[in-house]
């Protein structure tokens, strides 16, 4: 099981939280997404498909800073 975090700048409330982690958990093999507002990351562990979660997190309307 893999954890990757992803820097999400435009994170500022808890809509945002609960947009991201709606879209990412959706995913094949995702066990569990923790958006931290305060730090501005979204930490996702699973069997993970790094683009997949990208382009979630971009679905729920958010960029993954580069």
């Amino acid at each position: 099981m893999s954890r990757i975090t992803y820097n999400v700048p435009d994170i500022s409330c808890e809509h945002c939280k609960q947009a991201i982690e709606g879209e990412v958990s959706q995913l094949q093999g995702v066990a569990a997404v923790d958006v931290d507002i305060e730090a501005k990351t979204v930490t996702v562990t699973g069997a993970l498909d790094e683009r997949a979660i990208v382009a979630a997190i971009d679905e729920a309307g958010y960029e993954v800073a580069a």
